[in-house]
């Protein structure tokens, strides 16, 4: 009897161990147009490479990016995937990559977008990185970033072509995201007119004329329909306000020791992935016709502007210095020839 009652204790031990083993944790999925959407497609794929992790996550898709950053907050969600303007108050330093021209590399006076690009690759790896020194900057808090990846250059797009440089914005109303204080405040910098959007209404205030620039990545212009929004007078100008990501957070006492550095190296493995649809969308859906080219002159003084704007924010305490010193000396790698290689610049502060 008492052997009997042993080996039930025992099987009842094993199955209440494998029920909580397999409890799978949740994610906030962010996807402007929902479960059809590139960044829940990557969410899908994510999902099923963890589960060979002996990691099970239930996703739950989210078409207010809002929205899922409270109920990841609220403790609803046990990690979030959204862009890194959203997430940026949950690691401050991976939130120093979506900042304005961080990643821009401006040479022989035009941008060099395959080298900007590459810094932003090579600031993933910076971060993905099987370190410890690389971990402890991942982890803020009880958060952890799980990974990241591109969503590709932020250009400006507005409805008159004749908007065409900073001198021309002066007066003009553009769109800043409301939960972004960096885009308020260098639209007051440039004498513009901030008008508060979000990702779900900057393009119907541009439709609608509430606005007269927005800025947005290549990706956007197929699901949101920007080109029937900016008209047949609009245009976009070639040069990158900053080169957005989406960011995966968690919270890491919801998965295993070691999940993290994991889970960085997929979002790692799936940067030309990404960055193969970027490169379509900024041949394809942006019509040549469209661009507007800025002058070798335009382009030297815009990214001094954005870097004199991104010094003065991290002073203040917008942006996040320790991040803003790895990225200079990762465009450093990138483009040694730069005058601002020969400064300390944004590495001492």
């Amino acid at each position: 009897m008492n052997h009997r009652a042993g080996w039930k204790a025992a099987w009842l031990a094993w199955g209440l161990a494998v029920s909580g083993a397999a409890q799978a944790a949740s994610m906030c999925v962010f996807d402007l147009v929902g479960t059809t959407g590139d960044a829940y497609n990557f969410a899908k794929d994510y999902v099923l490479a963890m589960q060979r992790e002996n990691v099970s996550i239930d996703m739950r898709a989210y078409t207010s990016e809002a929205r899922a950053v409270e109920d990841y907050k609220a403790g609803r969600c046990d990690a979030l995937w959204a862009t890194g303007l959203r997430t940026r108050p949950f690691n401050t330093v991976a939130g120093a990559i979506d900042t304005l021209g961080s990643t821009t590399i401006v040479r022989n006076g035009a941008i060099d977008i395959n080298a900007s690009y590459e810094v932003l690759r090579k600031l993933v790896q910076t971060f993905a990185a099987d370190s410890s020194q690389a971990q402890a900057l991942m982890n803020q808090g009880k958060h952890e970033v799980g990974g990241m990846a591109p969503i590709g250059a932020a250009y400006l797009i507005t409805r008159d072509r004749r908007i065409d440089s900073v001198e021309a914005m002066k007066g003009k109303r553009v769109a800043a995201m409301d939960y972004d204080p960096a885009q308020a405040q260098m639209i007051r910098r440039i004498q513009g007119q901030p008008v508060p959007t979000d990702v779900t209404t900057v393009v119907p205030a541009l439709r609608e004329a509430r606005t007269d620039v927005i800025a947005l990545p290549a990706l956007a212009f197929r699901p949101l329909r920007v080109e029937e929004a900016m008209g047949p007078k609009g245009g976009v100008a070639r040069f990158p306000l900053m080169i957005l990501t989406y960011q995966l957070v968690l919270e890491r006492s919801k998965f295993p020791e070691g999940f993290g550095q994991k889970s960085r190296n997929w979002w790692l493995s799936q940067f030309d992935r990404s960055l193969q649809l970027i490169r379509r969308s900024e041949t394809v859906d942006i019509p040549a016709s469209a661009w507007i080219e800025l002058s070798p002159d335009a382009m030297y003084r815009y990214t001094l502007m954005l870097q004199e704007a991104r010094i003065d924010m991290a002073r203040q305490g917008i942006y996040d210095q320790r991040g803003l010193r790895i990225i200079k000396r990762v465009r450093c790698h990138v483009n040694p020839g730069d005058a601002e290689c020969r400064n300390r610049t944004e590495i001492d502060w």
